[in-house]
């Protein structure tokens, strides 16, 4: 589980596809201080498991299903990435609940400063656009956000200075892929309502 709060942006060493498996290596000099082998890190929104760790060096393991699903495929080396550890029990909930299970990829519209803040467009797959409520939350490349603006096949986020100066989202341009997770909450109340007993 996790919160949405980007805790640092790495930075992509190297992503090799071999007949076995898929490994991605960045480097996090904050978050490596207090990493062991077997912790669960969300890497852009997407939860895996550390697999080796060397000084400020980590390395995960990517499943085809998570290739197929996510942004992470597409990485390459130099690129940000937004990491944040799993929640510790006990830990202040800041953002919303997220658990590190991408729904799907879908792509920037827009990113365009307003000011001091940022207004991003993001394009709006049909297939999920019954879990998006205006003013409700929605994950961003890891980022817990609140909708700001609902459209039939898109949806607006505005971005703080401080979310835009420490995530990746600074670095987003018209077409750019971006990982989304959609509010469990709504996951969950569809699946209640949908198996409900019938009078």
């Amino acid at each position: 589980m996790f919160t949405g709060l980007v805790e640092e942006v790495g930075e992509c060493l190297w992503l090799r596809r071999t007949t076995e498996t898929t490994q991605l290596m960045l480097t996090a000099p904050e978050i490596s201080r207090g990493i062991h082998r077997g912790d669960s890190v969300a890497i852009n929104g997407c939860c895996l498991t550390v697999t080796t760790h060397r000084k400020e060096q980590l390395s995960f393991d990517l499943l085809e299903e998570t290739l197929r699903r996510t942004n992470l495929g597409k990485l390459r080396p130099g690129a940000k990435i937004n990491l944040e550890r799993a929640l510790a029990v006990g830990a202040r909930m800041g953002g919303h609940f997220v658990q590190g299970h991408v729904d799907g990829v879908s792509s920037v519209i827009s990113n365009v400063r307003d000011g001091k803040d940022t207004r991003l467009e993001i394009s709006l797959p049909s297939e999920f656009a019954r879990y998006i409520v205006s003013k409700g939350s929605i994950c961003v490349n890891g980022v817990s956000l609140t909708v700001g603006e609902l459209r039939d096949e898109s949806f607006v986020v505005w971005i703080i200075p401080h979310t835009r100066s420490h995530t990746n989202l600074q670095y987003l341009e018209t077409g750019d892929p971006v990982n989304l997770e959609y509010d469990i909450l709504a996951k969950y109340a569809e699946r209640i309502l949908v198996h409900a007993p019938r009078p």
